[in-house]
């Protein structure tokens, strides 16, 4: 591995620690780290921004944290360096003193911060230790004068009214509730524990203080800002206690640091349930107990920098389930480090909670969690078994399912509700593949309830016949599947009809939805349904893998018949039964959408359709960034196809580049044997390869992002809404099962690569079922695609499979393309 300072910007990777180095403070947009991997999450920017929460975003959360707040990124764990009258930040804002050095290193699970000014030098580590409810930020301060130095240090956190929706909305109510307690060093936040909370937080740290604040406006002052607080200012805190109005936590610790001392302050943001007896230690006096046993834990540097290396170990053995060393470190930089990172950091948060997402207005998605899930079964399969049985129990008894989910309740959320009618077959996608990467199938026999039982009556398998009947029970004139709502894109609305700026475009629906139909629900059910059919057979099951069959070969003809529009496949018809996504339009000639399902499917392969449709989209939707998701773009509102055409064009769904969707492409360009064709789609939206572009694209450029501005845009190539997006899964499983090729199947592992013709050996180290094995993949002849020739510890095998049931413990395969 190795430190990739070319072209740098605003950072850099540095593979070799498994870190991305941010080196300024004043990046295009926060770029932010997720910590926390079990329940308890917290989310960091590289200037402290950000906020945790246990669980739930909306209902749990213990800070607070002001989104697109002027200037950005307002509202974090902050500290307050003052040294004689010059003061500071030891994560480089929100003060905004200039640094004589600044870092700020995102790692798998951690960030670290350096900063130093007039001799003094800091390190703040902050991250979520493994089975802990608790933020830890370790600081560390040195003295590098020749001098003896007295500094003093100012810690800040805001609490939120754990409501975060009512936090912000309900000020006669919350600007009167705060309460706090202090005892020792420790600042407990119990607002609304008196009443129906047995649930606190507390903020410590593992040094007597020098004073502290628990009010916001007597640690700031009046009218100012976090960037000039007037208690920092003044070098001495007040010692106010916050009784409603808006509470805080700030320490204050005076360090006297002798020349080359370093000191070390270990803070702890914990969150503590008790049980309902248990709440009080006196009356109002709220049970410290445990969270003076959670602070002690780490009260010294040494417990913490124990449990840093915990962490460290539980993400190295993640990662190192799948690694792979290729002729392009940029291609091995994203398969190893950051790809599957973000793949973690996805399944933990759905959709719920980033810059982009409040973590207010919606739960855990259906259709996106599902997806999710093919991009880290092989490096967590008991918790997506998990993921999968509790998105089966929101399912609804027709085989529909609440497009979203509350991650506290596990049920349901009313508020969005259903009728996305791609959502149901995806659930046979995560149930297959976690199948095929475990050897599993005791999945199915689960028992698990319908979205209106508290019983289970059904097993997991009757789910997923049901998923498979909704399609086939909701079909349009046509014969293909009716769109509801709106399929895989939340922005083709062709029964909403809305001229109302007041409604929600993906829950209003006018009318019954039995015309508007889907191509692309049409090419995911035959993909799927051909999935669910071989399930069938695995099971024994021959009859219903028969009449299943059937449908799928039904869909197939249909979409053969009624949605080939000469040069490319249909995207949809409309409640009115007109074409959308035809060259007969006038604008939204062409979509990705159902490009990329059809040719996945394999409809039309043999005839050379997936071929032709696969040129249009180089052709059409083609960028330096990326696929467009449409083309040309809408350039007026129409009432028939919904919120698509409410955005300029080339932003999001209108002709953006929509990156969830690329790897399609890339996958169905595997699948006919363009290897360079696949690695060049493949790149063009991979963050490693973006490098030259930070200032461009602004997210962070270690992970993806949702959308790219396209070609009519006024800035093609920016992107918006990074980390939590269906793209990070989806490229993976591109790039690992069909350019590397390396794919479970049924009986084992599957070896069928399509790659750089230019790539003449492959290694990669592949954990399988109880296996460990080394793969080298030799391409003597240049090719991108062929034959597999298998030798498995010097034995030729006839195949491409590594039957799993032969195999256990370690084992040097060699697959030659031949």
């Amino acid at each position: 591995m190795q430190t990739n300072k070319t072209n740098e910007k605003f950072g850099y990777f540095d593979d070799a620690n498994y870190e991305y180095v941010i080196t300024t403070p004043y990046t295009p947009t926060p770029w932010i780290n997720y910590l926390g991997n079990d329940g308890f999450y917290g989310l960091i920017s590289n200037t402290a921004g950000g906020y945790c929460f246990d669980r739930d975003p909306k209902f749990r959360r213990l800070t607070r944290y002001r989104y697109n707040s002027v200037p950005l990124d307002n509202g974090g764990r902050y500290f307050y360096i003052r040294d004689e009258n010059d003061f500071w930040s030891a994560t480089g804002r929100p003060v905004n003193t200039e640094l004589d050095e600044y870092s700020c290193r995102h790692g798998m699970g951690y960030s670290r911060f350096n900063a130093s000014k007039n001799g003094i030098a800091t390190q703040v580590t902050s991250f979520i230790p493994l089975d802990t409810k608790a933020e830890v930020h370790s600081l560390q301060v040195t003295n590098n004068n020749d001098t003896s130095k007295t500094v003093d240090v100012f810690s800040f956190i805001e609490w939120c009214l754990w409501n975060a929706e009512d936090d912000g909305a309900n000020f006669q109510r919350n600007l009167s509730t705060g309460e706090v307690e202090v005892a020792g060093s420790t600042i407990y936040h119990k607002t609304e524990y008196r009443e129906r909370r047995n649930h606190y937080a507390f903020y410590s740290v593992n040094r007597e203080l020098d004073g502290y604040d628990t009010n916001r406006e007597s640690f700031l002052g009046q009218y100012r800002g976090f960037d000039r607080p007037q208690v920092v200012e003044n070098g001495k805190s007040t010692n106010s206690f916050a009784r409603g109005w808006s509470p805080i936590a700030s320490q204050h610790l005076k360090l006297k640091l002798a020349p080359g001392e370093t000191q070390s302050l270990e803070f702890v943001l914990g969150y503590i349930e008790v049980e309902t007896d248990e709440k009080w230690e006196s009356k109002n006096v709220i049970n410290k107990t445990p969270a003076n046993e959670m602070a002690a834990r780490f009260d010294t540097h040494d417990k913490v920098k124990a449990e840093l290396a915990k962490l460290n170990a539980y993400w190295h053995n993640l990662l190192n389930k799948f690694s792979v060393n290729t002729p392009d470190d940029k291609f091995n930089r994203a398969i190893n480090i950051w790809n599957q990172y973000q793949n973690m950091v996805t399944f933990n948060l759905s959709r719920s909670a980033s810059f982009y997402e409040s973590g207010i207005g919606r739960g855990m998605g259906f259709r996106d969690s599902n997806q999710d899930t093919i991009g880290f079964a092989h490096m967590v399969p008991d918790k997506v078994k998990e993921r999968i049985l509790d998105l089966s129990a929101t399912q609804k008894p027709d085989g529909s399912a609440y497009h979203q989910y509350q991650p506290l309740t596990k049920k349901g959320n009313a508020n969005i509700g259903g009728n996305f009618n791609d959502d149901p077959m995806w659930m046979v996608l995560s149930t297959t593949n976690y199948i095929k990467e475990t050897g599993d199938f005791s999945i199915l026999d689960e028992m698990v309830i319908y979205d209106d039982q508290e019983v289970a009556t059904h097993d997991h398998f009757d789910h997923l016949v049901r998923a498979f009947n909704h399609v086939v029970n909701n079909l349009g004139p046509h014969g293909l599947p009716l769109i509801g709502r709106a399929d895989w894109n939340d922005c083709l609305n062709l029964n909403c009809f809305s001229e109302n700026p007041n409604e929600s475009y993906q829950t209003t629906q006018r009318g019954a939805s039995d015309v508007a139909e889907s191509v692309m629900i049409a090419g995911q059910f035959v993909l799927y349904g051909q999935e669910f059919v071989d399930l069938c057979k695995q099971l024994g099951k021959d009859e219903l893998a028969a009449s299943c069959l059937a449908h799928v070969d039904t869909m197939r003809s249909t979409i053969e018949q009624h949605a080939w529009d000469g040069q490319w496949y249909l995207r949809a018809y409309d409640s009115r039964g007109e074409k959308v996504g035809s060259h007969e339009n006038e604008e939204g000639k062409i979509f990705i959408e159902s490009q990329g399902f059809c040719a996945m499917a394999g409809v039309g392969i043999d005839d050379g359709k997936v071929k032709q449709a696969l040129d249009s989209v180089e052709k059409h939707l083609s960028t330096d960034y990326g696929i467009m998701l449409n083309q040309p773009a809408f350039s007026s509102y129409n009432k028939y196809l919904g919120e698509i055409t409410s955005y300029p064009p080339g932003y999001k769904e209108n002709a953006g580049i929509f990156c969830h969707n690329n790897p399609w492409i890339t996958i169905s360009e595997a699948m006919i044997g363009r290897g360079e064709k696949a690695y060049e789609y493949y790149s063009k939206i991979t963050p490693a390869y973006l490098q030259e572009v930070q200032s461009l694209h602004k997210t962070e450029p270690y992970v993806y992002s949702q959308m790219v501005a396209g070609n009519d845009s006024a800035n093609p190539g920016e992107a918006k809404n990074s980390w939590l997006t269906g793209t990070a899964a989806w490229n993976y499983y591109a790039a690992t099962q069909y350019i590397l090729g390396i794919r479970p199947v049924y009986q084992g592992l599957e070896i069928d690569p399509c790659i750089l013709p230019s790539w003449d050996k492959v290694s990669i180290k592949r954990e399988f079922r109880g296996a460990q094995y080394d793969i080298e993949l030799r391409n003597p002849n240049g090719l991108s695609k062929g034959t597999i020739q298998l030798n498995i510890d010097g034995q030729a095998v006839k195949g491409s499979v590594i039957d799993a049931s032969t195999y256990s413990g370690k084992h040097t395969i060699i697959a030659t393309l031949q």
